[in-house]
């Protein structure tokens, strides 16, 4: 137990380090990713990592921090942090509790795949992959790994908190669920609160002036870099705006997913687990059919449609990786 606590704290302070020194090379015009005293980040970031239920929170702090070190000015500087970088994604991978560990692999199922998609993405455009995903399926993480096999950025709840923060609003009044916004039961306003609201966003409900600036945010990102973004109906948001775009839904048969959620949260129960897939794979469809007008998940909808129990997290990136030929 003594030596896997030193290991974890020794990678934590190399994770912690390393967000110190890709902000000293960028100065200050891109904040921290931790911001707390030396100590305090370790620990939690020691928790993370010792939890598969807050993996995602590890992901995208550590995809924070790559995609601050991927606009460092000076190619050898940048190289040499995207080394260390790779280094530390790796050790943190092969964590028994990694947000990668736990596969979604049907063997008996990628016996069955031997064709091989091909299509070329307009070296004209920016390179923009937008990833639905069924609760459960491994998605998150497929997006995850493909955006750093392709060295490009990576934004799920990044973008959110862009939002929020564009939109002065607290995180305790609205929160993230694995890709859309969830707001807090709101108690009974006086009419100068309603009037003040209104004035805010424009006569929108709160709900939908997110939705907007989200919108703009993400069309104002697909026209000045490569990314994978998760969710938020991007793939829908880009069509409407006529931006290139690869569109990409990814699930797995729902008894796999119980399989795999159930090693992932150990405490929970069989049933628990099925209702917590049914109850997330509900309302990604009523937010994506809402604000898009089309069926979640619909194959007519996408690109590329992936069962990622065929070909596992890595299978399922090479499939991506062959499909736009970026190698």
């Amino acid at each position: 137990m003594g030596k896997k606590k030193d290991m974890l704290r020794e990678l934590a302070g190399r994770i912690y380090d390393l967000d110190v020194e890709v902000y000293e090379k960028l100065g200050s015009s891109l904040g921290r990713v931790f911001n707390q005293e030396r100590e305090r980040c370790i620990k939690e970031l020691m928790k993370l990592m010792d939890s598969k239920s807050k993996s995602h929170i590890l992901r995208s702090q550590l995809a924070l921090i790559s995609n601050m070190a991927r606009t460092i000015e000076d190619d050898l500087t940048q190289d040499l942090i995207m080394k260390k970088y790779g280094a530390i994604l790796q050790e943190v991978t092969d964590l028994p509790k990694s947000f990668a560990s736990e596969d979604i692999l049907d063997e008996k199922l990628a016996q069955l795949n031997e064709w091989n998609l091909e299509a070329r993405f307009s070296k004209d455009n920016h390179l923009v992959i937008c990833i639905g995903r069924a609760y459960g399926c491994g998605g998150s993480e497929i997006g995850f790994v493909l955006a750093d096999s392709l060295q490009i950025n990576y934004y799920d709840v990044e973008i959110f908190n862009a939002v929020l923060k564009r939109m002065e609003l607290e995180k305790e009044a609205v929160e993230d669920q694995a890709g859309f916004p969830a707001f807090q039961p709101v108690q009974k306003l006086t009419l100068r609160q309603r009037i003040k609201e209104i004035n805010r966003y424009h006569g929108l409900p709160k709900r939908d002036a997110v939705f907007f600036n989200q919108c703009d945010l993400i069309c104002d990102m697909a026209r000045k870099e490569d990314f994978v973004v998760m969710g938020r109906c991007a793939d829908a948001i880009l069509t409407n705006n006529h931006i290139p775009h690869i569109s990409i839904y990814i699930t797995a048969p729902f008894e796999q997913r119980v399989r795999r959620m159930m090693k992932i949260n150990k405490k929970m129960s069989e049933k628990q687990v099925r209702e917590l897939i049914r109850k997330w794979d509900r309302k990604h469809a009523k937010y994506y059919e809402y604000y898009t007008g089309r069926r979640w998940g619909g194959v007519e909808n996408y690109d590329l449609c992936i069962n990622s129990a065929s070909y596992g997290i890595d299978g399922s990136v090479e499939l991506i990786r062959r499909m736009i030929k970026k190698t």
